[in-house]
């Protein structure tokens, strides 16, 4: 084996490890999302809460299997909730979010546009893991989507880029290595901190005018690393580490989205901030 395969097996082996976590059998995916609620076209917003949320997956995740308790959660309070696939490379199924990140964001444009037309709303609130968290802030600042979006709340989205721990950044002294991750799974190189997308994502500032933002992190983050590479810089942001909420809170990166409460009580309140509760370690019970 090539020297610069061997460097590359750790960062295979921990985006692996997060993907087996988001995606259990193919067949709970195909049955789960309908008799869950949620993805439902004939759902009209209420007058308590006029938005549906667009729940955008993360890196090798997909619209079922990122959102079994997320997605549950929200239909539970009273929202219309709904889920995209997108970045699907050809022959790929269920791992998702590994395609070119701009085209990403032209699949979401278009989910938006979807949603909006069915449920009859003027704008939609989005909620995203990871990639999907960081992803749709190409949609609003390059592709109109801030006409669209009321909120934008990101489960430790990398904002500003991964090091995954320092692994990407041995990448340089592997001679093809950042060309091989460019041409196989462009959604990944385009998140290694410095890349050209993020450059010209985060050019010019962080945020665009008429979005709130939230940004919801974890200080065990091991794959959007270093975790404060997820925040945002702007006049309407929230920037929220779990832990100074709940010290016991020990979620990574994955957890977070999938089965932490203390997570899932700080998104209702970044949907709904006028309703807003105190979040602590109790929340886990709310």
């Amino acid at each position: 084996m090539l020297p610069w395969k061997r460097a590359l097996r750790p960062l295979a082996a921990l985006l692996l490890t997060a993907a087996v976590a988001v995606v259990p059998a193919a067949a709970a995916h195909a049955a789960t999302a309908p008799s869950s609620g949620w993805n439902d076209y004939s759902c009209k917003p209420s007058a308590a809460h006029p938005r549906p949320v667009v729940l955008v997956h993360g890196t090798l995740g997909n619209s079922v299997d990122n959102w079994l308790s997320l997605a549950p959660y929200l239909k539970h309070r009273g929202y219309c909730v709904f889920s995209l696939d997108y970045g699907q490379l050809p022959g790929v199924p269920l791992f998702h979010g590994l395609g070119p990140i701009d085209k990403s964001a032209e699949q979401l444009a278009a989910y938006v546009d979807k949603v909006l037309a069915a449920t009859g709303a003027e704008k939609a609130d989005l909620v995203g893991h990871s990639q999907g968290g960081m992803m749709p802030r190409y949609y609003l600042r390059f592709l109109g989507g801030a006409a669209k979006v009321n909120a934008l709340v990101g489960l430790a989205p990398d904002n500003h880029g991964t090091d995954l721990s320092g692994l990407t950044n041995l990448l340089p002294y592997f001679p093809g290595a950042e060309d091989l991750v460019k041409a196989t799974t462009p959604g990944l190189a385009d998140q290694i901190a410095g890349s050209a997308f993020l450059t010209r994502l985060n050019a010019g500032g962080d945020t665009v005018p008429g979005v709130h933002y939230t940004v919801i992190a974890t200080k065990y983050d091991e794959v959007a690393t270093p975790w404060r590479n997820q925040y945002l810089s702007g006049p309407d942001v929230r920037n929220v580490l779990l832990q100074d909420l709940c010290p016991l809170d020990l979620s990574e990166h994955v957890a977070i989205a999938l089965t932490d409460r203390i997570a899932f009580h700080e998104v209702a309140n970044a949907l709904d901030p006028a309703h807003a509760t105190a979040t602590t370690c109790a929340s886990v019970f709310s």
